[in-house]
């Protein structure tokens, strides 16, 4: 296994990154009258969670970063209900949305694993 020598050699980080990626290219299929509404507060999210991953990485202690992995857990889960809420209102396909959840979900493992393996560390 490899030194994490950067927060971007975590993996979790990684896959965060990707879904950053997938959720601008399915919000660009939000109708633009949502462009400063649902569509700017998932992609708000969405980055969120990256950012928060590396932002807790970098802190001095052990404390800081587990509150930065929370904040990233809290930032996937408002994804979620922002993806099903689209979803819902029929903005996008239920296929497309049940993918995003499938990376969301595992994105939410990944985090969680990473905060346990953290917290057995205190």
């Amino acid at each position: 296994m490899a030194a994490i020598l950067s927060y971007r050699d975590l993996k979790v980080w990684q896959k965060a990154m990707e879904l950053v990626g997938a959720t601008y290219d399915l919000t660009k299929r939000l109708p633009k009258d949502e462009a400063f509404g649902l569509t700017r507060q998932i992609r708000r999210a969405a980055v969120s969670i990256p950012a928060n991953i590396a932002e807790g990485h970098g802190r001095e202690h052990l404390g800081d970063y587990l509150h930065h992995l929370s904040i990233a857990t809290g930032s996937l889960m408002e994804l979620e209900t922002l993806f099903l809420i689209a979803r819902q209102l029929t903005y996008l396909p239920e296929n497309e949305v049940e993918e995003i959840l499938k990376r969301t979900a595992e994105l939410s493992r990944m985090l969680s694993g990473l905060t346990k393996s953290l917290k057995s560390r205190c």
